[in-house]
């Protein structure tokens, strides 16, 4: 029997090719944008993180959409390859520095509770991987917000941000960076990447150009006119190349089930999204806001589909509401419920959480100023303020957060260094901030405070996750003071039942020693 002519729930199809095939060519269209995601990440890391991002985030997706068809003892449907897709675009919205436990916890919701939830794939009223994108956003703020590169210690804040939230401040960005996808963020920020896997999509007409251009489109206009910068394309591009314009476009709007039918319904549902994306960019306080204008936008399919419709040949829908004997209702009552609840939802969750972003930001900034501050006036008892070195600070410019001395000292980052000095200005040593991923429970972060003579003063940590009774015990006096008066920590004894943190710690203070010996007493400092 023909399966085109059996009556089913949407998507329907309107095509010879097959949902299977659909989502295997979106998963190869986003395969470039995740494979640069995970190269970047490794070669300015050395680590591996965002491909585990990637497979946790898959494999929890698919593995959710499994255990829920047995469970209820439906039709096996992860071969149709929808949940691989929410999954990927999930790991590819989330930075790679992000706890592991986030993307599996992320699929199972945008699986089990957006999709399944509502009777499986064609059903879901939003994107589900938007959907448990701002979940997350929402409910792990912290872990959302770990990008790599970042110095958390550091005086500026802004480095521990994102480029959208950059532009927001009014820092300068790297649009080059931005387009390539190395210059921090998500996993999936390269805009090249995207574009190519985008533009094939809309090529082999999987995707509607009435979709991903309006929104670009609408986002760029509204930019234009009320940005304050008129159409400057330094700054258009800016913002086009950040804060998931591209990917939202491209990959998030174009969803069959929460997007119209209809062309003409298409262009206005592309351009709501940009326009709201873009009045959140302008107006709101919080980076991560064109998700949102994506859901509010979803939550509108079913009343732009209600009352935008291709008339019939030779008919008028007047007539035929007429000859069918229907009576027009008042406007509201013909917009269903849960449309108007969802979208106030959704208005409110993206209010909220710019709210909190704007109550937070200050009081989080000043906490980490104050620690930083402590711990390094805890490894250089007789400073009395710090200041920045020339020679230092450009060094870690060209670093630009990058592993120190290649694979020498492991995964380290040398975060900042600052010139202590007494009441008189006199130099009285020099503090470190540095960071190692190599740890058990990475990051692992600690101020070095060292002499003029390049003698270790002290080590304090300004984080340790590491097992309680352990790795913890890193922090301890029998530990710590081995390094005192040294010029080399591999003599330190290491900790027993706790190599791998001892190793971290030893790499975080040779990579400090080492920078000292080759910046800072090289630079004539």
């Amino acid at each position: 029997m023909n399966q085109r002519l059996n009556l089913s729930a949407g998507p329907h199809i309107r095509d010879r090719w097959t949902t299977p095939f659909i989502m295997m060519i979106v998963l190869i269209a986003l395969v470039p944008a995740a494979a640069v995601g995970v190269v970047v990440h490794w070669v300015k890391f050395h680590s591996l993180n965002a491909l585990w991002i990637i497979l946790a985030s898959i494999g929890s997706a698919v593995l959710t959409e499994l255990l829920f068809c047995l469970a209820t003892r439906r039709k096996i449907t992860i071969w149709d390859g929808s949940a691989a897709v929410t999954g990927m675009l999930l790991a590819l919205c989330l930075s790679p520095e992000t706890p592991i436990v986030l993307p599996i916890v992320g699929s199972v919701f945008a699986i089990l509770v957006v999709k399944c939830l509502f009777g499986g794939l064609g059903k879901n009223f939003i994107n589900p991987a938007l959907a448990a994108r701002c979940f997350l956003l929402l409910s792990f703020s912290n872990g959302m917000t770990n990008y790599p590169g970042v110095n958390a210690m550091g005086v500026d804040a802004l480095s521990s941000a994102t480029p959208v939230a950059m532009l927001k401040a009014g820092s300068m960005v790297n649009v080059t960076r931005m387009f390539l996808g190395t210059a921090g963020g998500v996993i999936g920020s390269s805009i090249l990447a995207l574009l190519i896997g985008g533009l094939v999509l809309w090529g082999l007409d999987i995707i509607h150009g009435e979709i991903c251009f309006s929104v670009v489109g609408g986002f760029t206009l509204c930019l234009a006119l009320f940005g304050g910068h008129g159409f400057d394309p330094a700054f258009l591009a800016a913002h086009l190349c950040s804060g998931g314009v591209i990917m939202g476009a491209f990959f998030m709007a174009t969803d069959y089930t929460t997007s119209p039918v209809s062309r003409l319904g298409q262009l206005v549902y592309g351009c709501l999204i940009g326009v709201l994306g873009a009045l959140f960019r302008l107006l709101g306080k919080s980076a991560d806001s064109f998700s949102y204008s994506i859901i509010i936008a979803n939550l509108f399919t079913p009343l732009i589909d209600l009352y935008i419709v291709p008339k019939p040949y030779a008919y008028r829908k007047s007539a035929i509401d007429k000859a069918a004997g229907v009576v027009k209702q008042p406007l509201l009552k013909r917009i269903p419920k849960p449309v108007i609840a969802l979208t106030i939802i959704a208005m409110l969750a993206g209010v909220a959480l710019s709210s909190v972003f704007s109550m937070t930001k200050e009081p989080i900034e000043a906490n980490e100023l104050a620690k930083k501050r402590q711990s390094y006036t805890v490894v250089c008892e007789n400073a009395a303020d710090f200041r920045e070195i020339d020679s230092a600070q450009k060094a870690l410019d060209e670093l630009d957060g990058g592993t120190y001395g290649g694979s020498k000292f492991g995964t380290t980052t040398i975060d900042e260094v600052l010139e202590a000095v007494d009441a008189n200005g006199n130099t009285v040593g020099y503090v470190f901030a540095i960071t190692n991923r190599n740890a058990y429970n990475p990051p692992l972060k600690l101020a070095l405070g060292v002499d003029p003579d390049g003698k270790i003063l002290k080590i304090a940590f300004i984080e340790l996750n590491e097992t309680p009774g352990k790795g913890s015990k890193a922090d301890e006096p029998a530990f710590k003071d081995q390094f005192v008066g040294k010029t080399d920590a591999s003599a330190v004894d290491t900790m027993s039942g706790a190599t791998v943190t001892s190793k971290a710690v030893l790499n975080a203070v040779n990579a400090g020693l080492d920078f000292f010996q080759s910046v800072i007493m090289e630079g004539g400092n």
